[in-house]
């Protein structure tokens, strides 16, 4: 297994995300192979478990605590999170970091965080009377928490201020920030900004969503035959560990995994072969186009100067982008951050936009489809709607 530092740690780079483990039919977790999951990865060096709050209705916190309570408590690492992106009556800090500690059978969390601090969560995590980030740096002095930091799945842009409040608050920089990043987000979802964002402020990086929830375990047939064709011994989600390895500050890759033979081949993964050469890591890149299947859009905003409803056109393009590739509610929560009037079904189809776009993109049909892509995806009007209820009563107190 390969050992990377982190906050002093020697943590193994692959990490097991209790995020999706098995499940027995009737949807509960599946324990007893969790537990043989558990034993295999400890066996083989991986010493980083993660799980939060949410995670399986707060069944992974339990099921984490059953497989790692026969191990010595110094010889692996959790990392719990703390709900504050979720939609609660009131946000108890203390009730729910006692609640988490004694699910998970431990007296303190190695890595704890912020749970996807982001534009949607903001009113939460900046809430005086709540007190949260307060609450978990005591914590921190005390020593039920070793290393306290975020997740996010915060636009590149803003994550910058997000950064700067949550170090006003620490009185230091958190230390350390989980971010989604795959060779597909590298650009669709501009993680390459976040990574040099990071870097620059020299905070360590944690990966979660390598393969995309497991999008990328399965490119296709075609470009499954030219990574095979290069690697046959290798699986299709080694591809896109390996090229996640070689970002700079990246500490810890998480895997949500579900199966038993998913840890095996992960283990191997990180325990043997050589890192992506440059033809490799350019199939990828290619692969990466072909998988993407977007707009090309260059965000030059030359389509919002002449909008005569005065939409976002580049970051409404980037969103449908993202959705087009795959469902997930990263959109649906951008889409929340954005004014119903500025949504992609407001354009008038005009085509003043089309008329101005160098790369010749037919932007009101796209938002059209984008549109019916939103109405497609699970329940985004109603988890809009539940976060701006959310948003007035902290407004209201």
């Amino acid at each position: 297994m390969k050992y990377r530092e982190l906050c002093g740690e020697k943590v193994s780079l692959l990490g097991f995300g209790m995020m999706r483990l098995p499940l027995l039919e009737d949807k509960s977790i599946d324990q007893e192979q969790v537990n043989r999951m558990a034993d295999y990865a400890i066996e083989h060096g991986v010493n980083y478990f993660d799980t939060a709050y949410p995670y399986h209705d707060g069944y992974s916190e339990i099921s984490l605590g059953e497989a790692l309570d026969k191990y010595p408590r110094n010889t692996y690492y959790v990392a719990d999170k703390f709900p504050g992106h979720q939609f609660m009556s009131e946000y108890d800090c203390e009730r729910i970091f006692d609640e988490q500690l004694k699910r998970c059978r431990v007296d303190y969390f190695d890595f704890y965080l912020l749970h996807n601090v982001c534009e949607n969560s903001m009113p939460t995590y900046t809430n005086e009377d709540f007190g949260i980030i307060e609450y978990f740096a005591q914590q921190k002095r005390c020593g039920r928490i070793k290393h306290l930091g975020l997740s996010t799945h915060a636009n590149a842009d803003n994550l910058e201020e997000i950064l700067d409040f949550i170090e006003g608050k620490l009185g230091e920089k958190p230390d350390f920030c989980q971010i989604q990043l795959n060779y597909i987000d590298w650009t669709l979802q501009d993680a390459k900004k976040k990574v040099d964002i990071l870097n620059a402020r020299g905070i360590p990086i944690i990966v979660m969503e390598p393969l995309r929830g497991g999008k990328l375990a399965d490119t296709g047939e075609d470009n499954n035959a030219k990574l095979k064709a290069l690697r046959p011994d290798d699986s299709i989600a080694s591809w896109a560990l390996r090229w996640i390895e070689q970002v700079e500050g990246v500490k810890v890759i998480l895997s949500g995994m579900s199966a038993f033979d998913q840890m095996k081949d992960n283990i191997r993964t990180f325990s043997e072969g050589e890192e992506l050469n440059d033809a490799e890591l350019g199939l990828l890149n290619e692969i990466a186009d072909t998988l993407k299947n977007g707009v090309p859009c260059t965000a030059c905003r030359y389509c919002c100067e002449g909008c005569p409803m005065e939409l976002d056109i580049p970051t409404l393009l980037a969103g449908y982008n993202d959705l087009k590739f795959q469902t997930t509610l990263t959109v649906p929560m951008m889409m929340d951050e954005t004014p119903e009037d500025k949504w992609p079904d407001k354009c008038i189809g005009c085509g003043a936009c089309s008329a101005v776009c160098p790369q010749q993109i037919d932007i009101p049909e796209a938002l059209r489809a984008f549109t019916e892509l939103l109405e497609k995806a699970p329940n985004w009007r109603q988890i809009c709607k539940e976060r701006e209820e959310a948003a007035e009563r902290l407004r209201q107190g």
